[in-house]
């Protein structure tokens, strides 16, 4: 019964699963001698311009095969009869004539209007497509700083705290995506999804007090808690600027994901932060949550922070996008919620660390959270149809 896009976008969601870990243990080996986060979101980020020639070109070839198949029907509905209504007065005069007539006509008979309607409704459609490419350029102008946003805390939260721990925190974004939704009016709030708002909430703070440590560990024991919870606090905040992503997103793009050109999308993302957020490096500075901005002291770091936002950001990113569209956003959810377990193991075998059953037991629950509450929407949508 799957079709080969539902498989595929299975297998997308396995690979962004794997490309985000990857990346986040990369990130961690970076911080190690180029610790600038905003440097990183800013590159990787800016990256998702090459989406933009990519999908203009795009467009200008299946263009060129629409318009050898439509130039006739185009030109001819379109063009000619404004030219004829200049050009021969008569004969547009006798044409009034005969729809005044054939208006009486139908008036007495309703069921004609209704086929003459039917008629004219296939050319809204494109207007309104033309129309959607310009509020895709206003959705990302307005989305492209909360998604900025978003990829800086996680990458400030690597850079406090451990893979596993980011990913667990990061992970609630679901659980925000619900409360934002509930808040503007796009989801349903049922017992079932407040008791997985509580179960997954419950592990989000068993996590932030249960004890992880490495078997090499370079810091003080005070130190490094410090470290830990000011990178818990930022993967908390990342997951809450997600979850206001998220539903934005869907707010301003509407039920209908289809009419939304996702290489476009974060084509646009990437070309406003390109031009419009370096700035921020020197307030971030300023304020201390940033050390003072400088490029990465060898070529060889330089080359793995580019490679790393190119595969990263702009490929993980387009990846999970698609896996949505192509699967649904129940199973991309619970597929993203894989992240999890697999960092935990990459920590465990890469850096040799060692986590509590608190803590161990809190991520069970994190992930718990996530299966109730997409569960629920399942459920729900089974009783409405029955």
């Amino acid at each position: 019964m799957m079709g080969w896009k539902y498989k595929a976008g299975l297998g997308l969601i396995g690979t962004v699963v794997i490309i985000w870990v990857a990346s986040a243990e990369i990130t961690q080996r970076i911080f190690a001698e180029y610790k600038q986060p905003f440097a990183i979101t800013y590159l990787g980020v800016s990256l998702m311009v090459v989406y933009l020639p990519i999908a203009f070109l795009k467009d200008w070839i299946c263009s060129l095969f629409d318009g050898d198949s439509a130039s006739g029907t185009s030109i001819g509905l379109d063009i000619p009869p404004r030219i004829n209504e200049l050009q021969y007065d008569p004969e547009a005069d006798m044409r009034s004539c005969l729809m005044t007539y054939k208006d009486l006509g139908e008036r007495e008979e309703r069921q004609p209007l209704s086929t003459i309607d039917q008629k004219d409704e296939p050319h809204l459609p494109e207007h309104g497509g033309e129309l959607s490419s310009w509020g895709v350029v206003k959705c990302s102008l307005y989305l492209s700083p909360i998604w900025f946003i978003t990829e800086y805390l996680s990458n400030s939260a690597l850079a406090n705290t451990s893979v596993a721990s980011t990913t667990v925190l990061t992970s609630t974004s679901g659980l925000f995506t619900l409360f934002f939704g509930a808040l503007i009016g796009q989801e349903s709030i049922n017992f079932v999804k407040v008791v997985a708002v509580f179960v997954s909430i419950t592990g989000v703070a068993m996590t932030t007090i249960g004890k992880t440590w490495a078997s090499a560990e370079m810091l003080s024991v005070s130190e490094s808690r410090r470290h830990s919870i000011i990178g818990d606090i930022f993967g908390l905040l990342s997951a809450i600027s997600y979850g206001l992503f998220t539903v934005l997103l869907k707010k301003s793009a509407g039920s209908e994901e289809e009419k939304v050109d996702v290489q476009k999308f974060f084509g646009y993302i990437g070309l406003f932060t390109l031009l419009g957020l370096w700035w921020l490096a020197w307030p971030l500075n300023a304020v201390g949550m940033e050390p003072p901005f400088g490029f990465p002291h060898s070529a060889s770091t330089g080359e793995v922070v580019l490679f790393n936002g190119f595969v990263g950001s702009v490929l993980s990113d387009y990846f999970w996008a698609l896996s949505v569209v192509w699967t649904n956003p129940l199973v991309a959810t619970l597929g993203m919620s894989l992240t999890i377990p697999l960092a935990m193991i990459a920590d465990m075998v890469i850096h040799n660390r060692h986590f509590s059953a608190v803590y161990i037991f809190g991520c069970v629950q994190v992930f718990a959270g996530f299966i109730i509450a997409n569960l629920s929407d399942k459920l729900s949508v089974r009783a409405v149809e029955l």
